[in-house]
C-alpha cells in the first residue's frame, strides 16, 4: 500500500474541503493498512509456547478474563500440585508476566503509531492595524514523514515482529524459573521429612544411651555423644524446615498466589529419574530455536533499515509544505475592500553545517556494534548449549550413582553396624558415625536428584530459550539503536 504519487501545483487552490481531501489521497497513498489485533498480538506468542511446552498461556484484559483464570487456577489447586500444574499457574497468573503481554501491546500501538501519517497542523493569524484587518490561515503538512512513511513502517513492523519474539521468551523464562523453583521446594520438603526420621532415630539412640548409663553400662562420652548427635540432626531438622519455607514462598510468588491459594499440597518426594534424552546436535537446534536469538536477528534487521532511511535522508531534515490563505478588510473614507490571496509555501532545511555525516556515523556504528554483539550472541548460545548438555548428562549420572549404588551400600552399613552394635563388636562412636555418614548420603541423593530436574529445565532453556541469562545479550545495543532510529 504504499508508493510515491504527485502533487499537483494547484491542488491547493480549491476549497478547504477540496485541500483536506488531497491531503487524505496522500496519507492514504503513503500509509500502510496497519491496525490493531484484537488480542495485542496474543496469537502468535500463544500458539508458539504450546508447540514449544505444550502449555498455554493468556493475557488478562478483562474481568470476564480474570474470572476465568480465577476458576482455572482454583482447579489446578484442588490436587497436589505436579511440575507442569505449577507451570501452568504462572503462565496464567504471574502478573509480571502480564506485564510482559503489556510490553507487547505497547509495542504493536508503536507500531500502528509509525504506520500512521503525521497530523497536519492547522494555524490560524489575525492582526489588527489602524482600522485593517488581516487573517491569515495555514495547513502544515511534514511532507518529509509523508515520504518516509512506508520505510517507518516496515522498521516499525519488524519492531513488533522482535517485540513478540520477546514476549514468547519471557514465558519460556517464566515458565523454567518456575519448574526450578517447584523442584527445590519439593526437594527441600523431601529433606524436611528424611531428617525427621533421622531425628526420631537420633532421639531415640540417645535416649537409650542415657538409659544404659544409668545402669552402668554406657560411658558418659558415649552419653554425649548420643546427646550431641540427636541435637546436630535437631538443628539440621531446623534448617531445612526454614530452607523449605523460603522455597516454598519462592514456588508461591512465581504461581502468583496470595489469601485462600496459599494452602496448596506438593508432594513428598521429587519424581523418579526419568530416562535420558541423547541430543547430537544442541548446537545447531539451539541457533535455531532460541527465541532471543531470533529477536536479536529481528532487531538487528530494522536497525539495518533504519541505516538506510537515515543515509535516504541525510540531506533533508526538514521538509514541511503549507497552503496559506488570506483575507484582508479596510475601511478608509467608508471604502470596504477585501481580498484573498492564497498560495502554497514549502520550507526546507539548508544542510550548510551538518550534511547529515553525524547521523549517518552514529547509525553505522551503533549497526556494528550491534552485529558484533548478535556475533557475540550466536557463539554464546552455542556453548550455553554445549554446556547445559554436559551438565544435564553430568548431574544424572551423579543422581543415578546416588540413587543405584551409593544408598543401597548405605543400607547394607547401617544394618550391618546396627548387628555389630547389638552382638557388642563395636561401640557407640561408631554407630553414631555410621549414622552421621547416611544422613548426609541421604541429604546428597535428594540434592543431587534435584541438581539433575533443575539441569533438564537449563537444557532445555538453552535450546528454546527463556534461561537465566535469555535474553540479556545484545538487549542494550538493540535498545540503543531503537532510540537513536526514532529520531531519523
Amino acid at each position: 500500500m504504499a508508493g510515491w504519487i504527485r502533487i499537483p501545483t494547484n491542488a491547493f487552490s480549491g476549497s478547504p474541503r477540496a485541500r483536506f481531501a488531497v491531503i487524505g489521497t496522500v496519507a492514504v497513498t503513503l500509509g500502510g493498512c496497519a491496525t490493531f489485533t484484537p488480542d495485542g498480538g496474543m496469537s502468535p506468542v500463544a500458539d508458539h509456547v504450546t508447540a514449544a511446552i505444550g502449555k498455554d498461556t493468556v493475557k488478562i484484559t478483562s474481568p470476564a478474563d480474570a474470572a476465568a483464570v480465577q476458576s482455572r487456577v482454583k482447579t489446578l489447586l484442588a490436587r497436589p500440585l505436579t511440575a507442569d500444574g505449577a507451570v501452568q499457574l504462572a503462565l496464567i497468573n504471574n502478573r509480571g508476566l502480564q506485564a510482559e503481554y503489556n510490553a507487547l501491546g505497547i509495542s504493536e500501538a508503536a507500531f500502528i503509531e509509525a504506520s500512521l501519517p503525521p497530523n497536519p497542523v492547522i494555524g490560524v493569524e489575525r492582526l489588527t492595524a489602524g482600522g485593517s484587518l488581516e487573517i491569515e490561515r495555514r495547513l502544515v503538512a511534514d511532507i518529509l514523514a509523508l515520504l518516509t512513511l512506508p520505510k517507518r513502517s516496515d522498521i516499525a513492523k519488524t519492531q513488533f515482529e522482535a517485540a513478540r519474539q520477546k514476549a514468547i521468551e519471557a514465558t519460556f523464562r517464566t515458565a523454567a524459573e518456575t519448574r526450578r523453583a517447584y523442584y527445590r521446594a519439593v526437594a527441600a520438603r523431601q529433606t524436611v521429612s528424611f531428617l525427621k526420621q533421622a531425628r526420631i532415630s537420633a532421639d531415640a539412640a540417645a535416649d537409650l544411651t542415657r538409659k544404659l548409663g544409668e545402669t552402668g553400662a554406657a560411658k558418659k562420652l558415649d552419653q554425649a555423644r548420643a546427646g550431641a548427635f540427636s541435637a546436630e540432626v535437631s538443628n539440621e531438622l531446623a534448617q531445612a524446615r526454614l530452607k523449605a519455607g523460603t522455597e516454598r514462598e519462592a514456588l508461591t510468588r512465581m504461581m502468583g498466589l496470595w489469601g485462600t491459594d496459599l494452602d496448596y499440597k506438593l508432594p513428598g518426594q521429587l519424581p523418579k529419574l526419568p530416562r535420558i534424552q541423547t541430543e547430537n546436535q544442541v548446537e545447531a537446534e539451539a541457533v535455531r530455536k532460541r527465541v532471543d536469538l531470533i529477536a536479536a536477528r529481528l532487531e538487528l534487521d530494522a536497525m539495518s533499515k533504519s541505516l538506510g532511511l537515515t543515509q535516504a535522508t541525510r540531506f533533508v531534515s526538514m521538509l514541511d509544505g503549507a497552503w496559506r490563505s488570506n483575507y484582508e478588510r479596510s475601511t478608509e473614507d467608508g471604502v470596504r475592500e477585501s481580498s484573498s490571496p492564497r498560495g502554497f509555501e514549502l520550507e526546507v532545511q539548508i544542510p550548510i553545517f551538518d550534511l547529515g555525516g553525524v547521523n549517518v556515523r552514529r547509525a553505522r556504528e551503533t549497526y556494528m556494534q550491534a552485529v558484533n554483539r548478535l556475533l557475540e550472541k550466536a557463539i554464546n548460545v552455542r556453548s550455553e548449549a554445549r554446556s547445559a548438555y554436559l551438565t544435564y548428562r553430568g548431574t544424572y549420572d551423579i543422581a543415578r550413582q546416588y540413587q543405584n549404588s551409593i544408598l543401597p551400600l548405605r543400607r547394607t552399613i547401617n544394618e550391618q553396624a546396627q548387628l555389630e552394635y547389638n552382638g557388642m563388636l563395636i561401640d557407640v562412636f561408631e554407630l553414631l558415625t555410621t549414622a552421621r555418614e547416611s544422613i548426609a548420603s541421604n541429604a546428597a541423593a535428594i540434592d543431587a536428584k534435584r541438581d539433575f530436574f533443575i539441569a533438564a529445565v537449563d537444557f532445555e532453556t538453552a535450546i528454546i530459550g527463556g534461561g537465566g541469562s535469555g535474553g540479556m545479550a545484545g538487549e542494550g545495543p538493540v535498545a540503543t539503536a531503537g532510540a537513536e532510529s526514532g529520531g531519523h
